[in-house]
């Protein structure tokens, strides 16, 4: 036997059928179309979606990204096993960071495909016309396709009055911001080139729910923007998420906007609270004295209302994803108290150095104001409404 009686044994080949035919084992076509779809507590939804976006998409190479904020109901999981039977399917599972705006640039930042859709896992926005609005787009060379309710053939046929009236003074609202370049800045189910966010990523405030209308108002240079019209439907599983904590980071979105980013949203809110809390304050205090109750009880009853009042609505409404709840209500309105105190003082300090400088009761009063208010806001929000980390959760048994 000779040494090399190894080398010249005869080698299988694969013929090229075999060959062909392993290679479509392991190789996926690389999307044109990536699905960005944000998810919390979407679990019953999820399944069914993807299913559904699969049958609108036949002859177009697509992905779905999920990106899910570590939902209660472990829509990440769900989604993780789905990714078994479905490779284009991936999930991002967010822990630590909320928001929509912020899980649709972190989605569409980890897409693949050229084409990048945004759309809700609640079925509200209609999966049938994704083809629509991607051939649409490849025939017009548009930046943007815009899914719209307000278009001739679309429509929101099941909203109460209450909510309409809200999407029309949001929709008169965005228009501060854009003019008239689509039908429905406040669609969430758009169409765009990658490059669109790719470009104006670092412009985008990521606030609020709004994501469509940061994209066109941050973009350096108008968008050409086509629109696809659809009837918008009734959420299939689980619970809306509109809520007055959504007004609430429009608002925000709208204000760092206009002001080009100088003015943070919930400054302005926590602010216009302490307006309204300077009328309680006042209302109080001419009540009591309406009373024939001497001043000095009647400043103290006063200026603990109102600082009652002001926790109890900037709770509510200025740091509604982070409000206090239960027990922790008590020591946060203590700290509170504790902090508007020393903000007054700030006031009364700044005041009395700015009359001595401009000798302007106007321009003091002013000053101090907006020392005080910049202080109980950054002192507030780092000490009382400063996002707190969840508790780890149990680890699940492994099943043997």
């Amino acid at each position: 036997m000779h040494d090399d009686d190894t080398v010249n044994r005869p080698i299988a080949v694969q013929t090229s059928s075999e060959i062909s035919e392993s290679k479509s084992d392991i190789t996926i076509m690389s999307p044109r179309l990536s699905v960005v779809i944000p998810t919390y507590n979407e679990k019953g939804n999820i399944e069914a979606l993807v299913s559904a976006v699969r049958q609108a998409l036949i002859g177009i190479e697509w992905e779905i990204i999920v990106v899910d904020d570590d939902s209660p109901d472990e829509t990440y999981e769900l989604a993780f096993q789905l990714s078994h039977q479905e490779p284009r399917l991936h999930c991002i599972r967010r822990v630590g960071r909320r928001g929509l705006s912020s899980a649709v640039v972190e989605g569409a930042l980890a897409a693949n495909g050229d084409f990048i859709a945004v759309m809700d896992a609640d079925f509200q926005h209609d999966e049938k016309i994704l083809k629509t609005m991607y051939k649409k787009m490849i025939a017009t060379g548009a930046d943007l396709v815009v899914g719209t309710r307000y278009a001739h053939g679309g429509g929101i046929p099941d909203w109460d009055q209450k909510r309409r009236q809200m999407s029309d003074f949001a929709t008169k609202v965005s228009r501060l911001l854009i003019g008239d370049q689509t039908s429905d800045p406040m669609s969430g189910f758009f169409m765009l080139r990658r490059d669109v966010i790719e470009q104006s990523v670092h412009d985008l405030s990521q606030q609020g729910y709004k994501i469509l209308l940061d994209i066109i108002s941050s973009a350096a240079t108008p968008l050409h923007i086509e629109e696809v019209s659809y009837i918008f439907r009734n959420r299939r599983e689980g619970e809306s998420k509109v809520s007055l904590q959504v007004m609430a980071e429009f608002l925000f979105q709208i204000i760092e906007k206009v002001s080009h980013g100088l003015i943070p949203g919930r400054f302005v809110l926590f602010s216009a609270v302490g307006g309204l809390g300077l009328c309680v304050h006042l209302s109080i205090l001419f009540l009591m004295k309406s009373y024939n109750i001497a001043f000095l009880p009647a400043q103290i009853a006063a200026i603990s209302c109102a600082m009652l009042f002001n926790f109890f609505v900037n709770n509510e409404l200025t740091y509604r994803d982070r409000r206090l709840k239960g027990w922790a209500f008590i020591p946060g309105l203590l700290v509170f108290c504790i902090i508007c105190s020393i903000g007054a003082l700030a006031n009364i300090g700044v005041a009395e150095l700015a009359i001595h400088r401009t000798s302007s009761w106007s321009l003091a009063g002013l000053a101090g104001a907006l020392i005080g208010a910049a202080f109980n806001f950054g002192a507030a929000s780092k000490l009382i409404w400063e996002r707190v980390k969840k508790p780890k959760r149990r680890l699940k048994k492994k099943i043997s």
